[in-house]
């Protein structure tokens, strides 16, 4: 009997100590809340929201509300979505963390214009070609057509008069007709325009896509097929309003005249 009693009470005591530590870590879980939003107070919706160094996590709703519970206070938070810099907070002894992640700079992966879609250039079949709005920068041309000669394969631009402000003849992978006209399809921003090049500065364009071969061009039927350049232009982007000045003066001269 006096055997039977102590083997109760230690039961007892070990469902106290056992009932009594789940109750401590219970307690030490903190929940925490808060709302993620860009640099111009909007809302954020499927950010990244998680216990840095292991796999607990969550993400935002529509309002960019979330709520995670951590362990201790000890943990911090990281945020994440992409297209943003990722910022990293420690919970402390707060309960609300409200967090602000800003716009990054560069760019994801590349992507390609083509007809009425971009697609990434990984998993591009077809033959294009593109000049960036790096590239043509720092190229002292009178225009944008110039600054293709030479930097892109099967792609030539020439001027049939010594003038200036000759007009550039562009073709893509030589001439198909002989009486023809060879001229490739221009497309800006989504319109078709004729001598596309010629009458936009190479500092007002962000990209340039020439599509070569028949799978890149199908969807402009005839019009394509000489080629097709598609040029995408420089557009306004939210912020402080930014002035920038750029000129060009160059001299051509015959190098020798028939008499």
């Amino acid at each position: 009997m006096r055997i039977s009693n102590i083997c109760l009470c230690i039961g007892l005591m070990a469902a106290l100590v056992l009932g009594g530590s789940s109750q401590v870590l219970a307690q030490a879980r903190i929940t925490v809340k808060g709302k993620v939003s860009a640099a111009d107070n909007q809302p954020l919706e499927g950010v990244s929201v998680r216990v840095k160094g292991s796999t607990q996590g969550t993400a935002t709703d529509k309002n960019g509300q979330y709520t995670i519970a951590v362990d201790n206070g000890r943990a911090v938070l990281v945020f994440s979505s992409i297209g943003y810099a990722s910022k990293e907070e420690t919970v402390g002894n707060r309960s609300s963390i409200n967090v602000s992640l800003n716009a990054e700079a560069k760019e994801s992966e590349e992507v390609v214009v083509i007809g009425y879609q971009t697609v990434r250039r990984k998993n591009l079949l077809a033959s294009v070609s593109s000049v960036s709005a790096k590239d043509l920068k720092d190229i002292p041309v009178n225009s944008a057509a110039e600054a293709l000669n030479g930097r892109l394969a099967g792609v030539t631009a020439t001027t049939a008069e010594g003038s200036p402000d000759a007009d550039v003849r562009v073709r893509i992978r030589g001439g198909m007709s002989i009486t023809g006209d060879n001229s490739p399809l221009y497309i800006v921003d989504g319109v078709q325009v004729e001598k596309g090049l010629s009458y936009l500065s190479p500092q007002n364009i962000q990209t340039i896509d020439v599509l070569k071969d028949a799978a890149a061009t199908a969807i402009y039927g005839a019009r394509g097929a000489n080629g097709v350049i598609v040029i995408t232009t420089k557009k306004g982007r939210p912020g402080p309003m930014s002035v920038s000045y750029n000129g060009f003066v160059g001299i051509k001269k015959l190098a020798r005249k028939l008499d």
